[in-house]
């Protein structure tokens, strides 16, 4: 069965640019190319074909695909990560720099990121340009599955934009239930993307008409305890003594 625009996706892939891998779901690539990330989730992704999940060229080339299908693909800048913007390369005063500004460094200025292209005096021309702006891309692709189940479709919207497999879901009679682990609240990347996962699973999963996030603490146990079940495992796993001769 072809692939088609709305359908959920298992998928594998590694972009390069002039050679070089920048971006891949193959954890061992990412570590021959020097990119791995150790906070990194590798292996398929899950993506919805035609929701901006991943870029327009990939994107559109998985319609009329199927399952283990896998390709090479070029994809010129327009339908990556855009042309080179000239208005976007700006003189800075090293004012506004925390450290003195070199060649080469990337930079935050006011919520944007750059990188420092030149130094002249004291002023630093800055690039606010995507770092991959105006490059021609290439990609290899394969696509592993498609994803049928309500949770398997809400797991991998939270993976892919909170970036955790360890929350669970249950799904029954049109609610969602996300269980969150304790200390969620302080992952900054679930907090700024719930939403986001939220609206998502509403907008393309037909099923969901409720999603609850449910929080669940257990009482801790009393010190006293703790310390009298560690103190009768040390009991019980000491050597016994060698008996008197």
């Amino acid at each position: 069965m072809a692939i088609k625009d709305g359908d959920f996706v298992k998928l594998t892939y590694t972009g390069a640019c002039e050679g070089a891998v920048f971006d891949t779901t193959d954890e061992e690539a990412a570590k021959s190319e020097e990119i791995h990330d150790p906070n990194a989730i590798y292996g398929p992704v899950t993506i919805r074909v035609g929701a901006g999940h991943v870029i327009i060229g990939l994107d559109e080339a998985l319609v009329g695909k199927k399952v283990d299908e896998e390709g090479e693909i070029e994809i010129l800048p327009e339908k990556a990560f855009g042309p080179h913007d000239e208005k976007l390369v700006e003189s800075v005063s090293v004012s506004k720099f925390r450290e003195k500004p070199q060649i080469g460094m990337r930079v935050q200025l006011e919520n944007r990121e750059g990188i420092v292209v030149n130094v002249i005096g004291r002023r630093a021309v800055v690039d606010f340009n995507p770092a991959l702006a105006g490059k021609t891309l290439e990609y290899h692709y394969k696509i592993e599955g498609i994803v049928k189940g309500v949770k398997d479709k809400i797991r991998g919207l939270i993976r892919l934009y909170a970036g955790r497999d360890d929350l669970e879901v249950t799904f029954r009679d049109g609610r969602a239930d996300i269980l969150l682990p304790p200390g969620i609240v302080y992952d900054r990347r679930w907090m700024l993307w719930r939403s986001r996962v939220i609206h998502e699973a509403f907008e393309y999963i037909d099923e969901v008409n409720e999603i609850n996030l449910k929080e669940t603490f257990t009482r801790p146990e009393k010190k006293e305890e703790a310390e009298a079940e560690v103190k009768e495992v040390v009991k019980e796993e000491a050597p016994a003594k060698p008996a008197e001769e």
